[in-house]
Order: structure tokens, then sequence, then C-alpha cells
């Protein structure tokens, strides 16, 4: 089994023709994921790389089956194009724009829990879970099989784990990027259920970093709820206060979201943080 995504996802490209979207569902398509379809309103009919493009999500969903969607449109766009998804009869949404306004993720990842909708993102890079589908920006190359789960708020430190467990030999069940924004769609605490129930993940590692108490909530729900082992990694240590570091949900303010507060929750919770990305793979490989 796989989280998400398996070789049966059928995938359609909002915003496909693009440069971002057109470049990226080849990729896609190269990787083997099934990419059925494409949308760009008033480009219906044309085709990129082979894969036929819609005026609306409606269209390809009736034309194609598709289930997932993965967005690549501009930022003042993006919750339009979220809320078509939805409304299309798309369950999973995969959200690559970043810049997208607070409230307007606010708005459709609101209409998305009504709808019984997954979001992922926006601002994120997508998920893969190795030889059956990538939905995302990732370097697929990086990514091999094997049984341990990735959940990360930061794209390039994903590469950078996913490398080192490869290398170390456990390699990956699926990874999966939420996002570096405020507001995202599942979290860590949906994605530790799901590779919690997931009988072909034996270990999870986690990449968190400053800003809001997402660690802090996902150790309270390991602690509880987790039986396989968690190893986590916290960027942003020498941020100063007050001061984003990159993604714009990573910022410690009102004396909130430092890094030393998430690892004393995590170590109490008796999960290990690792002082730097390398050192994961050693600490899960001690606790399997």
């Amino acid at each position: 089994m796989s989280v998400l995504i398996d070789k049966d996802t059928k995938v359609i490209v909002q915003g496909i023709t693009g440069r971002d979207g057109g470049f990226h569902a080849a990729r896609m398509k190269e990787y083997g994921t099934q990419v059925v379809g494409g949308t760009s309103p008033g480009k219906g009919g044309q085709k990129v790389d082979g894969i036929p493009v819609f005026n609306t999500v409606k269209e390809a969903v009736a034309a194609t089956g598709a289930n997932t969607s993965i967005i690549f449109v501009p930022a003042p766009f993006a919750k339009d194009a979220m809320l078509e998804a939805i409304d299309g009869g798309i369950q999973l949404v995969v959200c690559i724009t970043e810049g997208v306004p607070v409230l307007d993720a606010v708005e459709a990842q609101n209409y998305a829990r009504i709808k019984g909708v997954k979001v992922i993102g926006p601002n994120c890079p997508g998920l893969i879970s190795p030889g059956k589908s990538m939905v995302g920006i990732m370097p697929a190359n990086i990514f091999k099989k094997g049984h341990t789960g990735v959940i990360s708020r930061s794209g390039t430190l994903t590469y950078e784990v996913v490398y080192d467990l490869v290398e170390s030999g456990l390699g990956i069940s699926t990874a999966v990027g939420v996002g570096g924004d405020p507001v995202v769609g599942l979290y860590f605490e949906d994605l530790l259920q799901m590779f919690q129930d997931d009988p072909d993940t034996d270990s999870i590692a986690m990449i968190g970093e400053i800003g809001g108490d997402a660690e802090e909530r996902a150790a309270q729900f390991i602690q509880k709820h987790v039986t396989k082992p968690v190893a986590v990694f916290i960027s942003g240590r020498q941020a100063p206060p007050g001061k984003q570091m990159g993604h714009a949900g990573a910022i410690i303010s009102g004396g909130s979201g430092s890094a030393e507060g998430k690892i004393l929750a995590l170590e109490a919770a008796g999960v290990p943080v690792a002082d730097e990305t390398c050192i994961l793979p050693e600490l899960l490989k001690k606790r399997l």
C-alpha cells in the first residue's frame, strides 16, 4: 500500500498550458504517473506533451475519471482553482502555488473540509510514492522504495533527508511536503495517522520548522496514537524572534513557535530529535 496516491491515481494538471504546469506535467508523466488531462480555460481541445487539455475540471473529470488535481496557477487565482477542483469531483487537491493570500487559503481549506476533499499545500512540493506515482515537483531520481514515511514542512530539506534515508538503506514508502504557509491542508497529525495505519510504512521521519504549534501538537498525537518509530528534525534553530525565515509560516512571535519549545515537547513525548538531518536515519534505525 501507500499513502494518498498509488499506481491507480489519475491526475489532472490545472494550469497545464503555463510554463511550470507543462514542464512538471511532462516530468510526472515520464515518472509513470497517470497524468490523464489538464485544464486551461479557453484552450480545451489542445494537447500538452500528448496530454489532453480541457476548459474546466468538471469536463476533465467526466472525460478521464481523474481523482487528483495538481495546481500550477498564479497566486491570485489559486483559491478559485482549488474551489473548482473541489466542486469538480476531485478527491485530492495538491496546490503547488506559493504566495496564496492567507484568507484565500482559509476559504479553500474550509470548503474542502465541508466537501470531504483532502488538500495538500499551498506552497508545497507535493508528494511521491516511489515506483508508483508522483504528484508534485520533487526530484524523483533520489527517491527509492522502502518503508519510511516522510512528512515535511520544507521542500529542500525533504530532499536532503530522503537522500540520507535512501543512502542508509531505509528507503521511502511515501513522502509528503505539506507546505510552509501559515494555513495548509493535511498536516502532521493527519499524515501521522495515515502512516500509522499504512502496513507498508514501518517508521516515520518528520521535518518541522519554527513557527506555529504544529510540532507540539504532533508530539502529543505521537505519544497517544503512534506506535511506529518516529524521528524529527527541526529547522530554524538560529532564527531571531520576530524574523520570518524563508516560509511565511516560519516566524517566532509572541514567545511561541521557537525551535527550543518544539524540541522540548517532542523529547518529552519520547520522540528523538536530530541535531542534523543526516542523523535522522541513525535515530530511526535504533528504534526499529
